[in-house]
């Protein structure tokens, strides 16, 4: 499947640590839910103390920390977040950590774990809340996607690729064909 996206789940352990991973087997579920495929993490770990995280999407400036997020782990990285040097604040609306370099972030809450097993589960969560830097605003209030240089993951070439920009309008353009 591609285009997979590079999201970045934000999660506390039981003592309020900030944990962020990268993962980008994840897709819209429903008008209000999001499924992600999660192997065994801490991730899952803290998941299953605090059923409440954020989903960022990674973005061309944050690649060094959004990869590293993926390949550390927070099971024996303890200062796993420090080397990201990313600016962490207390989501407003969840219990669960906010990235500030990460422009659109979802606030979620777990729904339902899917043939959860010890290598890990489908999770199935309610978005909650968006949130999006103003300077990524459109000028009708919305977030302007081109502007945030959103990147996804390319299984084929083991590489990050960016967003471009917009070549149509959706649910318009094949009109032009009735």
């Amino acid at each position: 499947m591609l285009p997979q996206p590079v999201l970045i789940i934000g999660t506390y352990d039981a003592n309020g640590k900030a944990n962020a991973m990268n993962a980008a087997w994840g897709g819209t579920w429903d008008m209000h839910e999001i499924m992600i495929s999660l192997g065994s993490h801490q991730t899952t770990d803290n998941l299953a103390v605090n059923g409440e995280f954020t989903v960022a999407f990674a973005t061309t400036e944050a690649l060094v920390a959004a990869d590293y997020v993926g390949i550390a782990s927070g099971r024996n990285t303890p200062d796993k977040m420090e080397r990201t040097k990313w600016t962490i604040e207390k989501a407003p609306n969840v219990n669960a950590p906010l990235f500030k370099e990460l422009p659109m972030t979802m606030e979620c809450r777990v729904k339902e774990k899917i043939d959860e097993s010890e290598t890990g589960y489908y999770l199935l969560a309610e978005v909650v809340n968006v949130l999006c830097d103003e300077q990524y605003l459109a000028d009708d209030g919305l977030p302007d996607v081109e502007r945030m240089n959103i990147i996804t993951f390319d299984p084929v070439h083991h590489s990050y690729i960016q967003l471009g920009k917009t070549v149509g309008k959706a649910f318009a353009d094949g009109k032009l064909l009735k």
